[in-house]
């Protein structure tokens, strides 16, 4: 079991910058393609980017790409998502998610088998 533990939320101004963590107790990352969703108030959760297991492996949704960079040191069994220029819309609560299948970037919730508890991120105008 890959218990999945989430920080680096907070409240920032439009244009700011972010940098989320994501842990693992239980198991090392260090096998587990992992990815970043995030869920906005009243929407669906939707994927955010993934980074494979080898760490030469990466994919972003259209709407992040440019501005997120998700990295991991498996040195410390840690995924990083990198938000820069964030916008109003990158309000949400992001979760990051480990898969099992290494070498695959999952765009798909059904894809991942262990998540975190999320955390908040806000961006004001």
């Amino acid at each position: 079991q890959v218990q999945l533990v989430e920080s680096g939320g907070g409240l920032v101004q439009a244009g700011g910058s972010l940098r989320l963590s994501c842990a693992a107790s239980g198991r090392t990352l260090n096998n587990y393609a992992i990815a970043w969703f995030r869920q906005a108030p009243g929407k669906e959760r939707e994927f955010v980017a993934a980074i494979s297991w080898g760490r030469t492996n990466t994919y972003y949704a259209d709407s992040v790409k440019g501005r997120f960079t998700i990295s991991r040191d498996n040195a410390k069994s840690t995924v990083f998502l990198q938000m820069n220029s964030l916008e109003p819309e990158d309000t949400a609560s992001y979760y990051c998610a480990a898969s099992p299948l290494r070498f695959r970037l999952g765009v798909a919730e059904g894809e991942y088998d262990y998540w975190g508890q999320g955390t908040r991120v806000t961006v004001s105008s």
